[in-house]
């Protein structure tokens, strides 16, 4: 079994950032990729951004060019900086860690942007 721990989120105002980061630990074999997704109340999971044992990262529309995802290969951690936050980037975010077949989940971390 694989243990994700997600720690930074908060409450910021609008402009803000926060850094989040999130630490694997327990029976890792091989990492095919990390990653971090958020869900907002009434609305679908979506994806964040994601990076890749190699280093290959992939971020959704929205947050390209505010945030950046990097990883700590041999610490198993995958952080998130998050800068010019905006009120619609509130959500729970949650860190992903895929390890083909195999798909792990976070327990979550609340990201509250003020207007």
């Amino acid at each position: 079994q694989v243990q994700l721990v997600e720690s930074g989120g908060g409450l910021v105002q609008a402009g803000g950032s926060l850094r989040l980061s999130c630490a694997a630990s327990g029976s890792i074999l091989r990492i095919t990729s990390m990653g971090w997704y958020r869900q907002a109340p009434g609305k679908q999971r979506e994806l964040v951004a994601t990076i890749t044992t190699g280093g290959r990262t992939n971020y959704a529309d929205s947050v390209k060019g505010r945030f950046t995802i990097s990883r700590d290969n041999a610490k198993n951690t995958a952080n998130l900086q998050m800068n010019s936050l905006k009120p619609e980037d509130t959500a729970v975010y949650y860190c992903q860690l895929e390890e083909r077949p195999r798909v792990y989940w976070g327990q979550g971390t609340q990201v509250t942007v003020s207007s």
